[in-house]
């Protein structure tokens, strides 16, 4: 294996800023990470600390996509380096926190395709059913081979798991995952979950664009306010 790239500094602030939009918006709370691939064999994952507490100007840890876990970064991590090794279109990737997609994941359900939101993950949203910490290099392959080719994955009781090709991308789908978890916790609250259209996989495939800036704007809404907002020299 090569030598572990230096990641530049425009890398280590869009994860910085990636990880503090997670937490600004509700998403992650004391815990959680995320990360961006740097190349076929190394990504940066965010300092291993609560996200909305990382400062700016603080870096993240390059960790290899094989191999042993570097020192202080976190278990789960793991996950991570196997999405990496295994699915060669996933350049980042978010394990967050989402309220709503916990409450749901603890009845056994994740959220189907009701709304426009809900259309970008296809053909499902799997669920990894089984509240145990994920510590451990065979976990990790099992939940991978639980992901197939999709965007999203619940963790029961225990967060999420969102893969893009951009952390922008990442980022939109997991802010996209929890108002799809929203959407699908109100109709069963409201006896209404039977009642309501799902969106078959020709009308998901019309309505999941990328025109129009969609991955764009929502980044632009989450980093708002972030204090590495703009700051093109950090």
């Amino acid at each position: 294996m090569n030598s572990a790239p230096i990641p530049t500094a425009a890398q280590q602030r869009e994860v910085r800023m990636a990880a503090r939009a997670l937490a600004r918006a509700g998403l992650a709370h004391a815990y959680g990470h995320c990360s961006l691939r740097l190349d076929a064999n190394y990504f940066l994952v965010c300092a291993a600390q609560p996200m909305g507490l990382i400062r700016p100007g603080e870096p993240g840890i390059v960790v290899p996509i094989k191999g042993d876990l570097p020192a202080g970064v976190l278990g789960e991590v793991r996950i991570h380096q196997q999405l990496y090794l295994r699915r060669t279109d996933v350049a980042a990737v978010i394990r967050s926190m989402p309220a709503q997609v916990m409450a749901l994941s603890c009845a056994g359900l994740t959220p189907q395709a009701r709304h426009g939101m809900g259309s970008y993950f296809q053909p499902s949203i799997p669920l990894w059913d089984d509240v145990q910490l994920l510590r451990s290099d065979a976990q990790a392959s099992a939940l991978v081979d639980l992901f197939t080719a999709g965007k999203a994955l619940a963790m029961r009781g225990n967060g999420a798991i969102v893969v893009g090709d951009s952390l922008t991308e990442a980022l939109t789908l997991t802010w996209y995952l929890e108002d799809a978890a929203r959407i699908e916790l109100q109709l069963h609250s409201a006896g209404l979950a039977e009642r309501g259209t799902l969106l078959d996989a020709n009308a998901c495939e019309q309505r999941a664009t990328r025109s129009g800036r969609i991955y764009e704007r929502m980044w632009e809404y989450l980093t708002a306010g972030d204090p590495e907002a703009g700051d093109l020299t950090i």
